[in-house]
């Protein structure tokens, strides 16, 4: 079973940074596309950003210019630089792996809390 184990999360200021970190398993990490979402109450689940096995990269337009998505393959951890922080991303944040051995897989981390208040 592969597990993806989030950490970084917590209660920032508006204004501040935060740095989430996922951890998963090296049989998929390489080949993966590695994301972040996120799902604020009453709202769905939404796509914060991106970071395919090569490198290319995505990002919601809300967090573009101050979230920055990168991926370290030696330590299978891919990681969410969230700068200039707003209560509107306040949410719990999920990481996410896809891709295809033999056939394709699609596993969640368990979330974690960024609570972004005064």
């Amino acid at each position: 079973q592969v597990q993806l184990v989030e950490s970084g999360g917590g209660l920032v200021q508006p204004g501040g940074s935060l740095r989430l970190s996922c951890a998963t398993s090296p049989s998929i990490f390489s080949i993966s596309t590695m994301g972040w979402y996120r799902q604020a109450p009453g709202k769905q689940r939404e796509l914060v950003a991106a970071i395919t096995s090569v490198g290319s990269t995505n990002y919601a337009d809300s967090v573009k210019g101050r979230f920055t998505i990168s991926r370290d393959n030696a330590k299978i951890t891919v990681y969410l630089q969230m700068n200039s922080l707003k209560p509107e991303d306040t949410a719990v944040y999920y990481c996410n792996a896809k891709g295809r051995i033999f056939s394709a897989y699609d596993y969640w981390g368990q979330g974690i809390q960024v609570t972004v208040s005064s």
